[in-house]
């Protein structure tokens, strides 16, 4: 299935040496703290909060519109701490989420409006459905779906599942292309 050319307005958007493409609406708390390895593409009023722990984004990720990346953390007596959050390679994040995540793996698809809970963890080749919620904590294994509020396993995912999400982020970089009218 080849995709629909996306097309930005360049003025909007900061290219980085190394590929990333990040919308000048994005909120970017801690910037210093906040690692994208290249070819990433963050779109407009996307929220990346390394204020609260370092943030480290893999290649070829799409955080998509008002996604909310946050540390997790976790409670203690005398307070509060936050630790980092590592989202690997080809990772893909829709419009909406709110994640909270320990560590989400690469080659990661999550839909629209899902709810990552505080220190999830999300193998390698997972994907989460959109409008999903997943508690705290969950651990959510290599090749399978979760859906529904509480999160829960649905279904499995083939083996090719790295294959596409390589040939379907990598695609999704490619046809994200500045618009030569300037209006949009």
């Amino acid at each position: 299935m080849e995709l629909q050319d996306v097309f930005y307005n360049k003025a909007e958007y900061v290219e980085t040496a190394s590929g990333n493409k990040v919308s000048r609406q994005t909120v970017l708390c801690g910037s210093q703290n906040i690692v994208l390895n290249g070819k990433t593409i963050v779109q407009s009023d996307a929220i990346i909060r390394g204020d609260l722990a370092n943030v480290r984004v893999g290649r070829y990720c799409i955080i998509s519109k008002q996604a909310v990346i946050r540390p997790p953390f976790k409670k203690f007596s005398k307070g509060v701490a936050f630790f980092p959050l590592h989202i690997g390679d080809h990772v893909f994040i829709g419009e909406g989420s709110v994640i909270n995540a320990a560590v989400v793996g690469s080659y990661v698809y999550i839909g629209k409006n899902c709810v990552i809970g505080r220190r999830c963890v999300l193998k390698d080749c997972c994907m989460i459905a959109d409008n999903t919620v997943l508690p705290p904590e969950t651990v959510v294994p290599t090749f399978t779906q979760y859906r529904d509020s509480p999160g829960l396993c649905t279904g499995e995912l083939p083996e090719c599942t790295q294959d596409l999400m390589i040939d379907f982020t990598k695609s999704y970089y490619q046809h994200f292309i500045p618009s030569r009218d300037h209006s949009k």
